[in-house]
């Protein structure tokens, strides 16, 4: 199988919290939750063939060891955090070339 060690399922619980719920093995998840497929197009190889459940998004690797599925509740809200979150600008090293410099280097016929 994977090296993925750790089959990790997010939900929000009755009082809005995040509920996170580890287990060793998928075993556990095949019991409560109905399979209706394998994961067959991820990007990260070591997903690929893992189990996809009936109202679980998923598998996400998360780290070196941790499978992650998640309810659609928290996967949308997860993502739309994620997503509206800034991300730190990269300042580029050296100054960019000026309009003038650039036409200066084209020749003019």
């Amino acid at each position: 199988m994977s090296k993925k060690e750790v089959f990790r399922i997010v939900t929000r619980g009755a009082d809005g919290k995040l509920r996170i719920r580890d287990f060793p093995s998928s075993e556990p998840l095949l019991q409560m939750h109905t399979q209706i497929g394998i994961d067959d197009c991820s990007t990260d190889l070591e997903v690929r063939g893992l189990p996809v459940f009936r109202g679980l998004i998923g598998p996400i690797p998360e780290g070196k060891s941790i499978i992650r599925y998640e309810s659609p509740e928290v996967f949308e809200v997860l993502t739309k955090e994620w997503s509206a979150s800034k991300s730190k600008r990269r300042r580029r090293r050296g100054s960019a070339p000026t309009v003038d410099a650039v036409s200066q280097e084209i020749p003019q016929s």
